[in-house]
């Protein structure tokens, strides 16, 4: 069994420093110790703030994300951290979704991802823009499409 520092993990169990803009170096992976089998792993960051990129005001979300782990997962402090960074980044809510997933499938190659933001209100309008991703020419892909086009997030 690998120790922290044997899968390369810096922040875990350490002093959580925040960064101040977006950063995915801070980002780390583990070995996903049940590769052979598809499973769901489910985050939820109800405290996702982000800037409007042309008023500069905050903008809150409920951030989640779901995905079938390939050969790496995600290590949920440096999620936590990757998160919190976009908290003096100006991106509009579905680019905020978009990088996300593509930072998650950039570093840890899942079989399947999908990526919802539930923004609250701004100007009277709530947006919650979904976007997912399906490892290329495996079922994943086709479950990609299905969730696509039946997604309704309510």
């Amino acid at each position: 069994m690998a120790n922290r520092e044997q899968e390369g993990l810096q922040f875990l169990g350490k002093k959580a420093e925040y960064k101040t803009d977006y950063a995915p170096e801070v980002l780390e992976t583990f070995e996903n110790k049940h590769k052979e089998n598809d499973y769901w792993v489910q985050f939820n960051c109800p405290e996702f703030t982000s800037l409007c990129p042309i008023t500069g005001q905050p903008d809150f979300a409920e951030i989640k994300i779901m995905y079938i782990p390939g050969e790496r997962m995600v290590e949920s402090k440096s999620l936590k951290l990757y998160l919190f960074s976009f908290r003096n980044h100006g991106d509009f809510h579905e680019d905020c979704v978009n990088v996300i997933m593509k930072d998650l499938i950039k570093l840890m190659q899942p079989k399947y991802i999908e990526v919802v933001g539930l923004f609250t209100p701004r100007g009277g309008i709530s947006i919650y823009p979904y976007v997912n991703y399906g490892r290329p020419g495996t079922k994943y892909e086709k479950l990609a499409e299905e969730r696509m086009a039946n997604h309704h997030y309510l």
